[in-house]
């Protein structure tokens, strides 16, 4: 079963949402984990560095047992972190988004930044935490941030105007002015990375604050 208008996913469709370096961690990860009751859905399409990758727009595995969990390599943990991230209760990508918003890997970035455009406050508010380093100049965290955006522009403007359309829809009465939304702090952070990577200035597509 799956959603109606959304693509079906495979195992190996997944491993295509990491960088190719880690295709033989992420098949390690995928082998413990759960089938899945509803194939994962609707990738969408990234550049980590120079490498496009497709992270599935939701998954729908159970998730795994603490013991199996720390059975994994460190880096076979924070690719499991990021896969449920994208999982369909937003209580679950809450947990596993807190494993992976402080990280400075390239490739747990799309995953955080993705979280950035949908409507859960609470993750809003994990992934500011998270990124405690976007604030400091020449930080790993800020390279890693900046140049993400910097490769996938279109990506990043679809995600301020879905943090828009989120506070306008759901968080308006409780921050009347975009400015004092947590989201709009969060961009502005993304986007001065993004102009610290790309030495120009970055469009907006949000509200002025």
């Amino acid at each position: 079963m799956q959603q109606p208008g959304s693509i079906a996913m495979t195992n190996d469709d997944l491993v295509a949402a990491f960088p190719h370096q880690l295709a033989n961690d992420v098949r390690a990860v995928l082998a413990v984990m759960p089938e899945a009751r509803i194939a994962p859905v609707s990738p969408f399409s990234v550049y980590v560095g120079d490498e496009a990758v497709a992270i599935p727009y939701r998954i729908y595995q159970d998730e795994l047992p603490d013991d199996v969990v720390r059975a994994l390599t460190g880096v076979q943990r924070a690719i499991l972190h990021c896969l449920y991230s994208r999982h369909s209760d937003g209580l679950v990508r809450q947990r596993h988004l807190e494993q992976i918003a402080s990280s400075d890997e390239p490739w747990a970035v799309p995953f955080v930044v993705q979280l950035a455009g949908e409507y859960v406050l609470e993750i809003l508010e994990s992934i500011q935490h998270g990124l405690s380093d976007l604030r400091s100049k020449g930080s790993a965290q800020r390279l890693a941030y900046g140049d993400f955006i910097a490769r996938n522009p279109g990506f990043f403007a679809r995600t301020e105007r879905r943090v828009v359309s989120y506070w306008s829809c759901y968080y308006r009465w409780k921050f009347p002015v975009f400015g004092t939304y947590p989201g709009c702090h969060l961009l502005g952070l993304l986007r001065a990375a993004a102009i610290d990577r790309t030495g120009r200035a970055w469009a907006r597509h949000t509200p002025l604050d």
